[in-house]
């Protein structure tokens, strides 16, 4: 019996690289395996050692995919931007190279995808996240809407944008602005998080967040994306005034607007 192959006509896949070219070897076989394919495929790397790019380039002729790269290493707001400049397909599909998709995959996505097409007023849907968003409205097939008010209790509802993956319009840049570049992973993320809820974005949630794709580091290809201690650490007092400056943080940048 042979599976039936979905192709997103109309979906640019783009995978961010830094330094792991056997974890972005993995990623592509495996969507490969999962009978997953799309209108072109970017690799947006970061500046990897020659060893690494290299390595990439052996893979295209098996995955044909375009390589975007630069002479020096400038950060994650600089590889998206750079990796989106190449794309002009309606929509994008962004996955880091240290995921793998796992099963239902493909029918997971088409679903989400067909939600995008379905609805124009949404962004973007989000497939993986450390925790569930805390507001969801359930909508079809295992997805949700995530709502944010200024009022609902808790940080987490701040975390309405991620750069885990997701599925977004070319429409994403001219709403929210180019990502933020010259800083710190964190800060470019939380930057475009807030620009997301003051410029009105709405998205929809997979439910079953970690069934879709796992995130996997290995020994020989560490994570490459270092958090502070300030961010990390569970120290009594850190945490409580960690948590005091993000409330700070995160209403001055809404200007107390009231979504």
């Amino acid at each position: 019996m042979t599976t039936k192959v979905e192709y997103f006509e109309d979906v640019t896949l783009m995978i961010t690289h830094y330094n792991r070219s056997k974890s972005l070897e993995r990623l592509l076989s495996e969507l490969k395996k999962a009978n997953c394919t799309f209108k072109d495929i970017v690799v947006s790397d970061d500046s990897s050692t020659k060893e690494h790019l290299d390595y990439i380039k052996t893979l295209q002729a098996n995955y044909n995919f375009t390589l975007v790269s630069g002479p020096t290493n400038k950060g994650l707001g600089n590889n998206l931007n750079k990796g989106q400049n190449a794309i002009s397909t309606p929509f994008t599909l962004y996955i880091q190279e240290d995921f793998i998709p796992l099963n239902n995959f493909s029918t997971n996505l088409r679903n989400g995808y067909s939600l995008l097409k379905e609805n124009e007023e949404f962004d973007m849907v989000r497939f993986y996240a450390y925790e569930k968003y805390p507001y969801l409205k359930p909508v079809k097939n295992g997805f949700s809407e995530m709502l944010f008010k200024w009022y609902y209790p808790g940080l987490n509802k701040f975390a309405f944008y991620s750069d885990h993956p997701h599925l977004k319009r070319n429409t994403f840049e001219q709403k929210f602005g180019r990502y933020l570049e010259g800083t710190s992973g964190d800060k470019t993320e939380f930057t475009m998080m807030m620009s997301f809820i003051k410029n009105g974005g709405k998205a929809f949630f997979f439910d079953e967040h970690k069934s879709v794709l796992e995130q996997v580091n290995s020994s020989t290809e560490p994570s490459t994306m270092h958090r502070n201690m300030w961010r990390n650490s569970d120290n009594f007092f850190i945490t409580h005034l960690r948590t005091a400056y993000r409330y700070i943080n995160c209403y001055s940048s809404l200007y107390l607007k009231r979504i």
